[in-house]
């Protein structure tokens, strides 16, 4: 199955429309893409039929493992629920600035001493505030997990958040607010994040502003850590080096002295608002284009129906129909892509891509009729067929190819609570969506007037 895609995607990547050079160039791509693929394929699918255990602590911390004594690492994927909706008004930036100082000092090791520990370990440690979630992401040799494990129940469970750290991560952060105020896209990210959610804490910076990092002090950092870490808000995926029974006392190690309860604000679901607008002026090379439609939840039971037309859309990388009909017929666009983005209050169906200015409208114009016929009429059976089995075959290759992508991946599984056979279940799943509830879920979504966005010269062309 897989073989018989990538010759198809090999074949497509050899015949673009601008010819000669870029055919020879393709070409070279498509061998290498094929060569890469073989070589790699075997261990995808070894990993495709791994054993997930579920490990549940005496304290009663829950955790999934993947067991891999090939090579002695370990990686350990966690989510904290709350994310950067919980800033609180007017101290926008609160949690991406705490994330960033976990690592700068806990316990009684200050900011320097805490990464000589680090590095001592031969251990890596990373913290990333996102909507949501708070993510950590660790990874250690095996025979050095003691230290390893004893500087993350630390950072864990004893920040310090010292003035001197707090005081250069927040100049940092400080100088990418500044230098995001001069650039376009940034500050049509803003833009588009505003006229979408209106007032709801989707639409607010996670980096928060000038003014509200400055009101940001170690006092409130402290505060935030204490209401969010916590078990109840818990999840985590371990690949590696150690087994069920070691795992066990490692997360009490580490998540045991947690409160057992996190104390967040409420955060209700919001609609897209669709409709609209929004046009960006600058004296740029291109002009980039984002239109907005409806999205769809995991949980609903029209999702894989949603998943299969977004990948006929745009979201199969060579094979889709805005891909062929704006890049491959009429060379209007390097690139371009839909995605389903999804939240855990709110989702949208994302087209984007950019395109030479004199030629905005005509791209713009190209990509809804595109988008128009597919809500009216719908696939084909063959596209179908191709987009199911494109689907079940790439997930091995964008979740499993690596111990950090499949932790990551167990972990966004346990977040959107889908079991943990899930990786064993969803061929099937695919397989049964029928092609009256893709023709409909095409109905459902892209019919919409989508909100319309574009950041470039000439945008009155565009409008």
């Amino acid at each position: 199955m897989m073989t018989n895609q990538i010759r198809n995607i090999a074949q497509a990547l050899a015949s673009p429309a601008e010819g000669g050079r870029a055919a020879r160039l393709t070409t070279w791509l498509a061998i290498l893409l094929v060569s890469i693929f073989f070589l790699i394929w075997p261990a995808l699918t070894a990993r495709a039929a791994m054993n997930i255990q579920e490990v549940k602590s005496e304290k009663g911390i829950t955790a999934w493992l993947v067991e891999d004594h090939t090579r002695p690492i370990v990686t350990m994927d966690l989510v904290f629920d709350g994310g950067t909706t919980q800033d609180p008004a007017g101290k926008e930036g609160l949690v991406n600035l705490m994330t960033g100082l976990l690592d700068e000092g806990a316990g009684h090791y200050d900011s320097d001493a805490f990464q000589v520990q680090l590095d001592d370990a031969g251990a890596e440690m990373s913290f990333d505030a996102r909507r949501d979630g708070i993510h950590g992401s660790m990874r250690m040799l095996s025979e050095h997990q003691d230290a390893a494990f004893d500087l993350i129940r630390l950072a864990l469970n004893r920040p310090r958040f010292d003035q001197e750290p707090v005081e250069r991560v927040r100049a940092q952060l400080l100088s990418g607010i500044i230098a995001n105020e001069r650039e376009p896209h940034a500050i049509a990210e803003l833009a588009w994040r505003r006229r979408l959610y209106g007032t709801h804490p989707y639409s607010r910076p996670d980096e928060g502003t000038k003014q509200s990092l400055a009101r940001i002090t170690a006092a409130d950092l402290s505060a935030f850590h204490k209401s969010a870490f916590a078990r109840d808000g818990l999840h985590v995926a371990v690949v590696g080096d150690i087994d069920a029974k070691e795992l066990s006392a490692r997360l009490d190690q580490l998540f045991g002295d947690l409160p057992q309860k996190q104390a967040l604000a409420p955060v209700p679901d919001v609609t897209p608002k669709l409709g609209q607008w929004i046009l960006v002026a600058y004296n740029l090379p291109q002009t980039s284009l984002q239109l907005a439609f409806p999205g769809i939840g995991r949980s609903d039971p029209e999702f894989f129906a949603a998943q299969l037309i977004n990948n006929i859309l745009g979201g199969s990388p060579m094979t889709s129909r805005l891909f062929q009909e704006v890049r491959e017929k009429r060379g209007l666009a390097y690139g371009v892509s839909s995605k389903l983005e999804r939240y855990q209050h709110s989702n949208t169906l994302v087209v984007t891509t950019s395109t030479r200015a004199d030629r905005a409208t005509e791209s713009l114009d190209l990509i809804r009729q595109v988008i128009k016929e597919l809500a009216d009429t719908g696939p084909t059976a063959a596209e179908l067929e191709a987009s199911k089995k494109y689907l079940s075959g790439s997930y091995a290759i964008d979740h499993l190819g690596s111990s950090r992508s499949v932790s990551a991946s167990l972990v966004e599984l346990q977040l959107e609570k889908l079991g943990i056979d899930y990786i064993q279940r969803r061929p099937a799943l695919i397989e049964q969506v029928t092609l009256d509830q893709v023709r409909a879920a095409a109905k459902k979504l892209l019919s919409a007037e989508p909100t319309i966005m574009g950041v470039g010269p000439r945008l009155g062309a565009v409008r």
